[in-house]
């Protein structure tokens, strides 16, 4: 949306046409600093050295004399500040209209959308527009807290995982049947076998619903997979988030793609969303080829885990983008 300002807003001042004469157009001030206007017409005629052409003039009535011209009190400063108040006026109005509609939901995240990731050179990916799937008929979000006490998503999750960046091959592993996945190919991220089949037992006793997911490549060798994790009610994803997947310090089983990891503390607070509970981690230095990162997520009945890795070293902003946006979606 466009917002013009209208320069016209500020009043052009009036005078008395009693005390103010008829001015030649071409005599009108501009808005280029000129001479002193006020004090031409104030002056009255001085003599000089030239000869009087008329050395007998006829009086004049008194009545006829032109009186003194009062000065016109200058106005161009107080109309540049004017002009100046309304446009930073129209500015705040413009910020707030789109800050407005952020608050409505996910049209398209643009390069500006995200507080600290605002430039393409800072290696930000582009998406396609993000839409939320449609609710069914009178069915309330994932954290309307009244209406929806159990943080159900009504939504299909399999429309709610992020879809790959422009220019990214999508990883065709992880399109499971029909979009849900086994639970064994999630798994597969852990590298202790036994890890593996503790937390595949806890899912079990959990009531673990589904299991969807996408992954792809871009090509700077950034390797990302998204799982989503649905259970019955946002109590129980809460609790195999905080209990299980993660503590404050590090996450609880070790990944396949590094295994020492410490919570991100220069993750952006400005990209954290609402309502979603949160641990991003990064990979502790000495790190293999390939550095990874990895983020724990759970918004009502949906637990989300992010993994990212790059050769090389993985830079924090694609990832950073890549777990807000996907926040926004289960938001």
């Amino acid at each position: 949306m466009t917002t013009e300002t209208n320069t016209n807003l500020d009043p052009e001042p009036t005078a008395d046409p009693a005390s103010e004469p008829t001015a030649d157009p071409a005599s009108e001030p501009t808005a280029e600093p000129t001479t002193d206007s006020t004090t031409d017409l104030n002056t009255q005629p001085t003599a000089d050295s030239t000869p009087d052409p008329n050395p007998n003039p006829v009086p004049v009535p008194v009545a006829d004399v032109a009186q003194p011209v009062q000065p016109v009190q200058p106005v161009k400063k107080d109309r540049r500040l004017l002009r100046a108040t309304l446009r930073w006026v129209a500015a705040v109005a413009v910020f707030g209209v789109v800050g407005t509609g952020t608050a409505y939901g996910i049209t398209r995240l643009d390069r500006t959308d995200v507080p600290g990731l605002a430039t393409h050179s800072d290696g930000r990916w582009t998406y396609p527009v993000l839409v939320r799937p449609p609710l069914p008929s009178g069915s309330p979000g994932p954290n309307d807290d009244t209406r929806n006490p159990a943080g159900t998503h009504y939504a299909d999750l399999r429309k709610l995982v992020l879809p790959a960046p422009e220019g990214a091959t999508v990883d065709a592993s992880l399109k499971g049947t029909d979009g849900w996945l086994p639970t064994k190919d999630f798994l597969a991220e852990f590298a202790s076998a036994d890890d593996r089949k503790e937390l595949g037992q806890t899912f079990v006793d959990n009531g673990l619903r589904h299991v969807t997911a996408r992954g792809w490549t871009t090509p700077d060798g950034t390797h990302t997979r998204i799982y989503l994790l649905q259970f019955d009610t946002a109590a129980v994803a809460e609790a195999i988030l905080n209990g299980k997947l993660m503590s404050q310090a590090a996450p609880t089983y070790a990944l396949r793609d590094g295994d020492q990891y410490e919570l991100d503390g220069k993750f952006p607070d400005p990209a954290r969303i609402e309502h979603v509970l949160l641990a991003p981690y990064t990979e502790l230095k000495p790190y293999g080829a390939r550095q990874a990162r990895q983020a724990y997520l759970a918004s009502g009945d949906t637990v989300g885990v992010i993994i990212q890795s790059r050769k090389g070293g993985m830079p924090a902003v694609p990832f950073e983008q890549t777990v807000t946006l996907q926040s926004e979606l289960l938001d």
